[in-house]
């Protein structure tokens, strides 16, 4: 069984692993594109599937504390979606493709910290007196991540239930666009 914490903790090493694909192929315009490709893919992914799953537990059984940290968490998603969404316009070949991937990286990491040391331990401490409500939120968190947008729309939001029916009319026109991205083989994964 895994823990929401595990599952977001999964998901910022895998986005690590994509920056550090996309930061040191520098020579390599093509296996740039296909990491950073999913790393947005995946960042977009990942950031919703928290606002709409862990951030309303962290207000749900934290209190006043929770909704200050979900609002704080919010506000950094909305700031790293800004820059993600520049960054998406973006090719490998364009030159500051690397600089604007540091760039998200720097508040993307602080962020990642933050959450695995702050947020996830003090939401695990309430969960535990709930059984399987960890894993059942891990659960959640991986379905939801099949409905979402793969792309940055930080004019969608991130509360629910806007966000939710912005995301749910975006996912379609993300997800055939996709088709046309390249993104990493096995073997490289």
């Amino acid at each position: 069984m895994t823990t929401i914490s595990q599952a977001v903790i999964d998901d910022h090493r895998e986005l690590e692993k994509y920056y550090n694909e996309v930061v040191h192929n520098a020579n390599d315009y093509g296996r740039q594109q296909r990491f950073g490709n999913q790393f947005i893919w995946d960042l977009a992914r990942h950031s919703v599937g928290e606002e709409l799953v862990v951030y309303p537990a962290l207000e749900k059984h934290l209190g006043a504390e929770g909704k200050e940290m979900a609002e704080h968490d919010r506000k950094e998603h909305h700031s790293v979606k800004q820059m993600l969404e520049e960054f998406q316009e973006m090719s490998a070949s364009d030159t500051g493709y690397v600089d604007q991937l540091k760039k998200i990286w720097g508040s993307l990491s602080d962020h990642m910290k933050e959450e695995e040391e702050r947020d996830l331990p003090a939401l695990e401490g309430k969960l535990q007196s709930f059984g399987e409500e960890s894993s059942s939120m891990a659960k959640s968190f991986r379905r939801t991540k099949l409905f979402v947008p793969t792309r940055s729309h930080p004019s969608a939001g991130e509360h629910p239930p806007f966000e939710t029916a912005m995301g749910l009319l975006a996912a379609p026109i993300d997800k055939v666009a996709d088709l046309f991205r390249t993104f990493p083989d096995r073997e490289e994964l």
